[in-house]
């Protein structure tokens, strides 16, 4: 299979190409450096939704270290998800209900990352309305994470508060 090219300078129309990178360029001349040099904890679809070989071979880099999130990689797809863990991908998986369709097939994904040790945080969708039903699958699934965007629209503070709520409520009732 032909390695994926990436343009870094692609929005500039009739470019001279000198900008382009393979996959592993990109990770050992950029990705690398972030998680060098910044504190990054996670960082999401860092190649192309197809290149399961870059991303593979940036969790196996750099995944110690800083959390690789496939979201347009894995799509909430079981299929795609046993692919990544057999490649070794990503090693985590973004959560997105309306992705793959339904409740059943994101559950049967998030159990498929858990059991091979990955994280899962749960997202919301761009224009999404105050239904706070994420917030409510984040804690029910246990994902640990939530993607809600910046807390500056209602839609969003919404889930916040539900899942904060919702957290207190289990801990709660799970200490003794």
């Amino acid at each position: 299979a032909e390695e994926q090219v990436y343009d870094l300078n692609f929005k500039t129309e009739d470019n001279d190409k000198s900008m382009y990178k393979t996959g592993k360029e990109l990770l050992d001349h950029v990705y690398k450096a972030f998680v060098d040099d910044y504190p990054m904890v996670s960082i999401e679809d860092p190649f192309d939704q197809d290149d399961f070989e870059s991303c593979g071979r940036m969790t196996a880099e750099v995944g110690a270290k800083c959390q690789i999130v496939g979201d347009d990689l894995l799509v909430t797809n079981p299929t795609r998800v046993k692919k990544a863990i057999e490649s070794n991908a990503c090693n985590a998986l973004l959560l997105k209900v309306n992705q793959i369709g339904t409740v059943t097939e994101s559950i049967e994904a998030v159990g498929m990352a858990k059991a091979a040790g990955w994280g899962v945080m749960t997202s919301h969708r761009s224009g999404e309305t105050e239904d706070t039903f994420i917030a409510d699958l984040a804690v029910g699934l246990k994902t640990g994470q939530i993607k809600t965007g910046a807390p500056c629209r209602s839609e969003r503070l919404a889930k916040c508060a539900t899942r904060n709520g919702l957290d207190a409520k289990r801990l709660r009732r799970e200490t003794p």
